[in-house]
């Protein structure tokens, strides 16, 4: 699609130069016809050194936007590659203690009263705190391979207790996987959960508050696979 868009942007830059050589080449003609071209061929030579300069404008212009690109691509890049190398210590960790990593995550943005579960039956509630305004956060944390997809099941156990059980009003689904399903991800934001992938989680491990995460529920700028449904 990109190429195809290149491909027609050339081709209308390349049908607009032959057009203004065309209608200078016709005044060219149409000068020396008239036999007049010791008056006007001043005025012809400023219109072809205003092309001309017109034309290395322009490109230099084109070649800032190529290179601003560039930057820009590999800048994402770089974020990514950086949040992958946060994640390498996280990726060491048991379940027990990413639940307790989750929760020293929550007490460094200001969380107060955080508790960890530590234990199955536990109905979801890996973590229990309160975020600085006062609302209680429930989270809910799954240690996962970075290949694996947060299934549609394990979100819908999570949102049948997160707020029923355990009366939160921030429920947060908190894994280490790459991918929620397109179901699971669908559920979540009907639902209000928020769901913090890899690539939300490693810029939360390198420093981004967890107030300016929940906004984005599940979504990131990092390298993602396409959700399976």
């Amino acid at each position: 699609m990109a190429a195809r868009r290149r491909r027609r942007r050339l081709k209308k830059r390349t049908r607009r130069q032959l057009q203004g050589w065309g209608a200078v080449a016709a005044v060219a003609a149409a000068i020396w016809v008239a036999g007049n071209w010791a008056a006007v061929w001043p005025v012809l030579v400023t219109v072809l050194a205003m092309s001309v300069a017109g034309g290395a404008g322009w490109g230099l212009w084109r070649a800032h936007r190529l290179a601003v690109g560039q930057d820009q691509r590999w800048r994402v890049q770089e974020e990514a590659k950086a949040r992958e190398l946060s994640m390498t210590e996280v990726d060491a960790l048991s379940w027990q203690d990413f639940e307790h990593y989750v929760a020293e995550l929550c007490r460094r943005d200001g969380c107060t009263q955080v508790v960890v579960s530590g234990k199955s039956g536990d109905l979801g509630a890996d973590v229990v705190g309160y975020l600085a305004d006062g609302r209680k956060l429930v989270a809910q944390c799954k240690k996962y391979a970075p290949h694996r997809s947060v299934s549609s099941q394990d979100m819908q156990k999570f949102v049948g207790t997160a707020r029923l059980e355990h009366g939160a009003d921030v429920a947060l689904f908190v894994t280490t996987c790459r991918t929620f399903t397109k179901a699971a991800l669908g559920l979540a934001v009907r639902q209000d959960i928020v769901a913090i992938h890899r690539d939300l989680l490693g810029s939360w491990v390198k420093g981004a508050r967890l107030e300016t995460l929940i906004p984005l529920n599940g979504r990131g700028d990092g390298t993602r696979r396409r959700s399976p449904a």
